[in-house]
């Protein structure tokens, strides 16, 4: 019995370790955030129909990037650092054609 208990021990501590590398909670943070800053742009109007349609399809290539990483189980260094670069060029982008002055 006490082999029994041991042993769903160590199988319950390394699922939580599996599990524990597919968690990408900053990656998840920013995205929210920067769909925020995109919902803003477009209710402001400094956002044209053109500039939201590439920052989402931009989005959309993170959040694609974000699932072919965790696809595996494991969501490397390689892949997080790829991803979080993704998302602070997004972030600049989000600025740049925030505050272009064009107006629809």
């Amino acid at each position: 019995m006490k082999k029994v208990k041991m042993f769903l021990l160590i199988t319950a501590i390394f699922a939580m370790a599996l599990q524990a590398q597919t968690v990408t909670p900053k990656i998840n943070q920013t995205q929210k955030q920067q769909q925020v800053r995109i919902k803003q742009g477009v209710k402001s109007g400094e956002l044209t129909p053109l500039e939201t349609r590439k920052l989402e399809k931009q989005q959309l290539k993170i959040q694609q990037a974000k699932k072919v990483a965790k696809s595996d189980g494991v969501v490397t260094k390689r892949e997080r650092r790829h991803i979080l670069n993704e998302q602070k060029q997004a972030s600049k982008d989000i600025y740049r054609k925030k505050h272009n002055n064009i107006v629809k």
